[in-house]
């Protein structure tokens, strides 16, 4: 550890790998509320949260863990299409609530162009919130829908042991990997249908 009359101890927060101070201090400075986007082994958080006086305040929040249980999606939870999936939902929760503009908050994850934190962003851009972002770093369309996964998974076809032992966790599911890319459309339609439902 450091020692010296010029040394000052990190906050808390900072000391446990939880918060960068400089960058949610430019966070907050913009006005704006944040979408921070959190993300496990397993599960996508992508919440839309407001800073205040007393501590933030969650005005919106999606877990993909939702997917599953509200709208039947038997893919896995924390991949980049379950990503885009809960950003969406996220997204028009956040619409309905009135927000229409946000600032993306990635939290201490290092930005990776293509990586679910984007694909996540990608799904509550579609939904029609405005965050300010580069282009470039959103997944393709194709990555999004899981045409990879499902490409990948027609060639170990072939060999049934090893697409077995792969995608033991889709087929319990009663999911074939090389459908996903058509799931993908239907939870998705799924989703901005029961919202356009609550307006009418």
């Amino acid at each position: 550890m450091a020692k010296g009359p010029s040394y000052r101890v990190p906050f808390r927060r900072r000391r446990e790998g939880k918060t960068d101070y400089q960058s949610r201090r430019a966070l907050v400075l913009s006005r704006l509320p944040r979408l921070v986007v959190r993300g496990s082994l397993k599960h996508v958080i992508v919440q839309v949260v407001d800073a205040g006086e007393t501590g933030d305040e969650v005005l919106v929040s999606a877990h993909s863990r939702e997917l599953a249980k509200s709208y039947g999606w038997l893919g896995d939870c924390g991949n980049v299409s379950a990503a885009y999936l809960t950003g969406l939902l996220c997204g028009c929760r956040t619409m309905a609530h009135g927000v229409g503009k946000a600032v993306l908050d990635t939290g201490l994850q290092s930005p990776s162009r293509g990586s679910r934190v984007f694909a996540a962003l990608k799904g509550v851009l579609d939904a029609g919130v405005m965050v300010p972002h580069d282009k470039e770093v959103l997944p393709d369309e194709k990555r999004i829908r899981g045409q990879h996964i499902a490409d990948y998974a027609s060639r170990l076809s072939s060999t049934p042991d090893v697409y077995q032992k792969r995608f033991s966790q889709y087929l319990s599911r009663g999911l074939r990997p090389e459908q996903l890319s058509e799931h993908f459309s239907l939870i998705k339609e799924k989703i901005v249908s029961s919202f356009k439902e609550k307006k009418t």
